[in-house]
């Protein structure tokens, strides 16, 4: 039994229904979203594969994981979710799960609604039928207020959003406003996306221009402010969670090369400086895991401390994915820096993740308020 007043011991561990969801997705991936694919996808008009969403969304279950049973999804915690995005990351798989299925989803479930527009609009989500975009700038960090970006008139939203992940291909945007949260259909009259060109191919921009746009009120200004806090500190907990398996993916991969490709008549691996990098890493990526495990399961369990687990996850995991994907390239030498070998989508990756739903410093600065720790 826990000690009255005392925080419960963390479980930093896979349960073996996470496991079987691991096998699962990992399969899956492995089949349907190889390098070449995902490189030919980066080069295509359309970075998704609609088919390969499908059954993660639908078939296996992935997009209703956060969401309850008697709103039509699995009931299952962030904990699982995690662990899709940890074989996302892996795979650097592109894919609307982070944004749809856990951001958008986390936002209309702080909503605490069972009936209506929001609680409908979470059962397509669950089902795999629509997917759905908080439109905030990606680099937008938990408990920042983007709701003067958009003003209200009678229903009608006007206003304009820049760089909003997967706001092209959703087919509802959650608009925040002063007012109020907002669902607007993507294809409704008023609203223009402006397709940007981004550094990671594998996770689409876009600018939002909303001009007189209807929209169903889903949310007052309080009630639609706390869905946005709550689905901005989910994306950046579970998001550290994908930059795992990017680390755990360069490591992997940058130990199997260095013992295959040899100069002198050795492996390249058997370098002593080379040995010491790799194990740095090694006990960077295990730290790393340690952080993205605590920070999903004080998410999933709704701990007291959760935005400073998140906050912590998120200033030590950016800096791991960026530093193993660079030691990739780097200790893979010529063919680290072709097109054709994946090194660079992980490396893209990995910097595009570092600024998402907040950079590391940012977070720094969340941990020393949530600590009380005063700056120098």
């Amino acid at each position: 039994m826990t000690a009255p007043n005392q925080p419960a011991t963390p479980d930093l561990l896979y349960s073996e229904a996470e496991e079987d969801l691991r096998s699962a997705v990992r399969a899956l991936l492995a089949d349907r979203s190889g390098a070449p694919s995902v490189i030919a996808r980066t080069e295509s008009d359309t970075p998704y594969d609609q088919h390969l969403w499908k059954t993660l969304a639908a078939d296996i279950g992935a997009a209703g994981l956060l969401v309850p049973e008697k709103l039509g999804g699995l009931g299952a915690t962030h904990r699982e979710a995690a662990v899709v995005l940890e074989e996302l990351g892996r795979a650097v798989t592109p894919s609307p799960f982070l944004t749809s299925a856990v951001v958008a989803t986390a936002a209309l479930l702080a909503l605490g609604v069972e009936n209506g527009p929001a609680a409908e609009l979470l059962g397509d989500l669950a089902a795999g039928r629509h997917t759905a975009a908080l439109a905030v700038p990606f680099a937008a960090a938990p408990g920042a207020d983007h709701t003067a970006d958009v003003t209200a008139d009678c229903g009608a939203l006007t206003g304009t959003v820049r760089g909003v992940a997967d706001a092209a291909l959703a087919d509802v945007l959650l608009v925040p406003a002063a007012t109020g949260l907002y669902a607007v259909e993507r294809a409704a009259r008023g609203v223009v996306l402006e397709v940007l060109v981004p550094l990671d191919l594998t996770r689409p921009l876009a600018g939002i221009t909303l001009d007189g746009a209807a929209a169903t009120l889903l949310a007052g200004p309080d009630a639609g402010a706390a869905a946005v806090r709550h689905g901005l500190l989910t994306g950046a907990g579970l998001l550290a969670s994908e930059q795992l398996g990017v680390a755990e993916w360069c490591l992997a991969e940058t130990v199997r090369y260095t013992r295959e490709r040899h100069q002198f008549n050795r492996p390249v691996g058997s370098f002593q400086a080379l040995k010491h990098r790799m194990a740095e890493l090694w006990l960077q990526v295990v730290s790393a895991r340690a952080a993205a495990r605590n920070a999903a399961d004080a998410l999933a369990t709704d701990a007291a401390d959760a935005p400073l687990a998140v906050a912590v996850a998120q200033a030590y995991c950016s800096g791991v994915a960026v530093h193993a994907a660079e030691e990739c390239v780097q200790l893979h030498a010529g063919i680290g820096m072709t097109w054709e070998h994946p090194a660079h989508l992980y490396l893209k990756r990995a910097k595009a993740d570092s600024l998402a739903y907040g950079t590391a410093g940012r977070h720094r600065e969340a941990v020393a308020d949530l600590v009380e720790l005063p700056a120098p």
